[in-house]
């Protein structure tokens, strides 16, 4: 489905238009005689007999097409789209971009980032996440670009755009389980994490425990849904910039604290003694490591769509604000993700098990202020409750496409709110279920990293079609091939390690 309709001025030719047949054309005022367009003879009496009637329309004639010339471009957007909560809203800007990608770019993923260090140790594991830090922001900048294509259709939804690469068939069959995969498993992940962290909060606060761990849930996921009846993308941006905050303090604050405090008795640095030790074991290990690694960086599944809600033109594409908003949010993130790591493998070593505030609490909860352990668990919670909204956008999105799509009408607010009501039954459900879901982080970073790492370099070659064994096209070729090949890997090494050395699973009994 194009999303945008492109007539572009050209003086003296033809309108351009690229639009799928069922979209309205707009003429193009370049066709107009009136407009500078060279061809026929002028009278004589133009300069002389008309000039004072003339003069006025000739300037007000001259300025429209200045404004053209300045749009670039008139546009004609799909009907379809003013209805749907991703491109409802086009009046995003550079700040919106930052406070998005903040808030889907960094969260509790990254407070496992340490236990990939455990296993690659402190030279390989900087070397490592470095490379992925990098490559990933090389991939998000494909994505920027390939957002809007050259006849000015705008692709504002991941899905779209490996469609309009691949073609449909195959596009659908290579994004769409990875992106609803991500979108979905990841709002369980926040619910399995928010609720458990909600009941820590109230332990630290009150020191009792009123609520079981599925009750936690409950209040976790009826606060989520109330805070997703805001319409739209754009109407979150607030959300996002308190969930971006938060995540950045609570990181912070975690990584201070554990290498301000005394390290462990135990603490080691040496690579992790796997059972059964075998080369195999070490393989699947490592891989296992850059799974955790892979995980951390979130939110390529999201870019299109923020970039998606702001307007774009001919000399002002949305591309430049996306950009620049999102350059300031992977500078924070990096900012907070690299002392995190290091501070945390350095603080525990191999003592680290589960995630960073697990070994703040386990190993300095005695010695740590009350009032710093229940505001950064308060924080990941407010955290938890933002990454959810813009998570859970593109599940809402394709909802409400159903409905659109089979009644050709804007989806009523009580529906809506029904959908989105849904959607948060699904994920509790799904969360109750499965409460071992965060313990697969190797398992599902392997899972989404050809959406991160690999896609983007495949659609480039395919929609910008680059010289054949040029600098550019060598480049994507491999950086794609090895997307693939890691994520083949990294699967194939998280199930070996779950199948050798086990996970605690219990169905239906959150802890």
């Amino acid at each position: 489905m194009g999303e945008m309709v492109e007539v572009r001025s050209n003086a003296g030719a033809p309108a351009a238009v690229a639009a799928p047949p069922f979209q309205l054309h707009s003429p193009s005022m370049s066709r107009s005689p009136l407009i500078g367009g060279g061809g026929g003879q002028k009278s004589p009496l133009t300069g002389r007999i008309l000039t004072p009637l003339a003069s006025p329309m000739k300037k007000a004639i001259a300025s429209m097409h200045g404004f053209l010339e300045e749009v670039g471009h008139l546009t004609k957007l799909d009907p379809q789209d003013a209805w749907l909560p991703i491109t409802e809203s086009r009046d995003g800007n550079a700040y919106y971009s930052a406070f998005h990608s903040l808030s889907s770019g960094i969260g509790v993923q990254a407070l496992v980032l340490p236990l990939a260090f455990t296993t690659l140790g402190w030279i390989w594991g900087m070397l490592c996440l470095s490379l992925a830090f990098g490559w990933q922001l090389y991939t998000l900048w494909l994505l920027i670009q390939l957002h809007e294509s050259e006849t000015g259709t705008r692709y504002s939804r991941y899905l779209r755009l490996s469609m309009a690469a691949f073609g449909e068939k195959l596009g659908k069959l290579l994004a769409l389980f990875p992106t609803m995969y991500l979108s979905g498993g990841t709002c369980v992940t926040l619910v399995i994490i928010g609720g458990g962290t909600m009941k820590i909060f109230f332990q630290i606060v009150c020191l009792v425990n009123p609520l079981t761990t599925i009750e936690w849930y409950v209040v976790f996921t009826c606060s989520a849904v109330v805070i997703a009846q805001l319409p739209n993308l754009n109407s979150i941006a607030g959300v996002s910039l308190v969930g971006a905050i938060s995540a950045v303090t609570y990181c912070t604050v975690i990584w201070v604290a554990s290498v301000t405090k005394d390290r462990p008795n135990g603490v080691s640095y040496e690579p992790a003694e796997l059972k059964p030790a075998s080369d195999v074991a070490r393989l699947c290990a490592v891989l296992n490591a850059l799974g955790i690694i892979a995980f951390a960086f979130r939110g390529h599944n999201l870019v299109l769509e923020i970039q998606g809600t702001m307007p774009s033109s001919a000399k002002h594409p949305a591309r430049k604000p996306m950009w620049r908003g999102v350059k300031f949010a992977y500078f924070v993130i990096a900012m907070c993700l690299f002392p995190l790591a290091v501070g945390g493998y350095w603080a525990y070593g191999n003592l680290l098990k589960d995630g960073m505030f697990e070994a703040l609490y386990k190993y300095h909860g005695q010695e740590t202020s009350r009032i710093i352990l229940g505001s950064t668990s308060l924080l990941i919670v407010i955290n938890c409750l933002s990454s959810f909204q813009i998570y859970a956008m593109p599940a809402f999105d394709n909802l409400e496409f159903r409905y659109i799509s089979c009644r050709n009408r804007p989806c009523p607010w009580w529906l809506r709110s029904a959908f989105r009501a849904f959607f948060g039954c699904l994920v509790f459900f799904i969360a109750v279920a499965l409460p071992f879901l965060p313990s697969l982080a190797g398992l599902i970073g392997g899972v989404a990293l050809p959406v991160t790492f690999a896609y983007p370099c495949f659609m480039w070659i395919q929609i910008k079609q680059p010289k054949k064994y040029s600098s550019v096209w060598y480049l994507n070729w491999g950086l794609g091939c090895l997307g693939m090949v890691l994520s083949v890997l990294l699967v194939t090494g998280a199930v070996w390690s779950i199948v050798t050395m086990g996970i605690e699973i219990h169905f239906f009994k959150p802890q």
